[in-house]
């Protein structure tokens, strides 16, 4: 089987229901959604199958999931379904009030660090932001995209956060307060602006 196809040598590529020029908002998306599993990748591969079976479970669940969102993303015929769904998101959630609860209460803000799993799942983190912007500036550009999408980024860049710290926890590994902080959560989640 051949990988390559030569129909992207001058610069455009395929995608659900047409052809983009590969630096179109939408490719740069779905291509930094692919970033992001790839780091997962690299994740997995640093995590001890004992230790964090459930956190492993979960970073395969989101790997499928992302290939729903890149699709999602990738797809410009409005008829084509939408892959992602609304429970993604809730499962997401779930898992964010759990690790919460697992990990030491934070106050300050932290250095993105500790162990190399939890460094790689922080990479992972920021790349999930950039293709939260990436999506936003997708809507604003006026192209047809699932809520979906921006939503379930919004909430994955929150449960790397939360699992980068619990990863960190059961290994041992403390975080590094960034030492100019003020205290910026209460109870383990970012203060409410008062």
């Amino acid at each position: 089987m051949k990988i390559y196809t030569r129909t992207g040598d001058k610069g455009q590529t395929s995608v659900i229901g047409g052809r983009l020029d590969k630096n179109d908002i939408r490719v740069e998306s779905y291509g930094t959604v692919d970033e992001v599993n790839s780091y997962i990748g690299l994740a997995v591969a640093e995590l001890d199958e004992a230790l964090f079976a459930d956190v492993l479970a979960d970073l395969e669940k989101i790997q499928h999931e992302l290939f729903d969102c890149g699709g999602d993303l990738a797809t410009v015929s409005e008829k084509a379904p939408q892959k992602l769904t609304d429970e993604a998101i809730t499962y997401l959630e779930e898992r964010i009030d759990a690790f919460i609860v697992e990990a030491p209460e934070l106050e300050k803000f932290i250095l993105p660090g500790g162990s190399k799993a939890a460094a790689t799942i922080h990479i992972a983190r920021t790349v999930t932001r950039r293709a939260e912007r990436l999506v936003v500036s997708l809507i604003k550009s006026g192209a047809a995209v699932s809520p979906l999408s921006l939503q379930y980024l919004n909430r994955l860049s929150d449960y790397f956060f939360a699992v980068a710290r619990v990863i960190n926890f059961r290994l041992g590994v403390k975080d590094v307060e960034y030492i100019r902080s003020a205290n910026v959560f209460r109870g383990g989640k970012r203060k409410e602006k008062e």
